[in-house]
């Protein structure tokens, strides 16, 4: 059981919840019966299933920020979803199943790279955001980074300490990766690029002060970037990971394997690189030994060359294609002041899914 089934348990935990005497309560969904009695109940770190003694006594310490760790979780989820929108792999979870990407992550393959890396960005980016919106008491605005203002403009607003975020996501899903093999350095080194990307693409961002906008004067505090910007940055490292080879050593505490990169003329992966060794199946059948559900009836992009399109998407298959009416808002009028009126219009497209 790794962070994304225990991310998963919190956030379903997360979807409805409401506080009773100081103490969160939470709502199973759908994450089978083993579970239901959660919600009926106080949230207790023991009651989460999976927890290393490492995680469990962080989520002792640092109860009240546990929702921020299953949200970014969560949202890292989310953004896997709509990265891999159109590829044969989809980034898609299972209900009632403990392991909520099947049996996908099992491997070292690229895949597995990218979950750890947006997941444990995830963390960092929620757990930051929450801080500097005043929702936790042992963490708030950053004011060790500022430095002097710069011409034309003051310090103000609440800067977001993303430190604070890289350190609560190191060390609650880390703590899981420490064996001396070579899948925790993988997922080690795939959970630290996600989350230096926040810290590289910190920026200011600033508000205008004065009459009409005139920005007499102007505000200015860091802030982390857009996580969608964060996903497009990863999925670029996933086309470009980093295959690796295993090596074994003998130390004195045993056998520790470590990872190199398979091919030295290549440019050596950095911190900020996804890094992989094993490869991924095609994803065109379903087969549940590597947790593929085919892309049998995908909606594809028949106009399309890229992975999207039904020639890539299909594999060959071929596609079907059927009429679909939708209604539809349409012919708007904007009235003075201040309301918008619509017609409702049922329009015709064409729907193309794989066979």
């Amino acid at each position: 059981m790794d962070l994304f089934l225990i991310g998963y348990m919190m956030c379903v935990w997360l979807s409805s919840w409401r506080v009773l005497g100081g103490y969160p309560i939470w709502w199973s969904l759908a994450l089978g019966q083993q579970y239901s009695s959660l919600g009926s109940q106080p949230i207790l770190c023991g009651s989460i299933p999976g927890l290393v003694p490492k995680q469990l006594r962080f989520c002792r310490n640092y109860i009240e920020i546990m929702p921020s760790v299953a949200e970014g979780v969560k949202l890292g989820i989310q953004e896997c979803q709509h990265q891999f929108r159109g590829r044969r792999w989809n980034c898609t979870t299972i209900k009632d199943n403990l392991a909520i990407f099947g049996p996908v992550l099992d491997k070292a393959t690229r895949e597995s790279a990218f979950v750890h890396a947006i997941a444990s960005a995830g963390v960092a980016f929620a757990v930051t955001r929450s801080c500097a919106e005043g929702t936790s008491t042992m963490c708030g605005c950053d004011s060790h980074h500022k430095g002097p203002p710069g011409e034309g403009w003051k310090w103000g607003g609440c800067s977001e300490d993303a430190e604070f975020g890289v350190l609560v996501s190191r060390e609650f899903a880390d703590a899981r990766e420490n064996r001396p093999d070579a899948r925790s350095a993988m997922n080690r080194h795939n959970n630290e690029a996600g989350r230096t990307t926040i810290l590289d693409h910190m920026h200011l961002r600033c508000k205008c002060h004065g009459l009409s906008g005139s920005c007499e004067v102007k505000t200015c505090w860091w802030a982390q970037p857009d996580f969608r910007m964060l996903g497009d940055y990863l999925k670029d490292k996933y086309d470009s990971a980093s295959e690796m080879v295993v090596e074994k050593h003998r130390e004195s505490r045993g056998w520790v394997e470590t990872l190199r990169a398979k091919y030295a003329f290549f440019k050596h992966p950095t911190e900020r690189d996804l890094v992989y060794y094993e490869g991924s199946p095609n994803f065109c059948e379903p087969n549940p030994e590597t947790g593929s559900f085919g892309t049998r009836d995908r909606a594809c992009n028949v106009s399309s060359h890229g992975i999207e399109g039904c020639d890539l998407l299909c594999c060959g298959r071929g596609h079907n294609t059927r009429t679909e009416k939708r209604k539809e808002k349409c012919h708007c009028i904007f009235h003075w002041c201040c309301y918008v009126s619509c017609q409702e219009c049922v329009r015709v497209y064409d729907v193309h899914t794989c066979k």
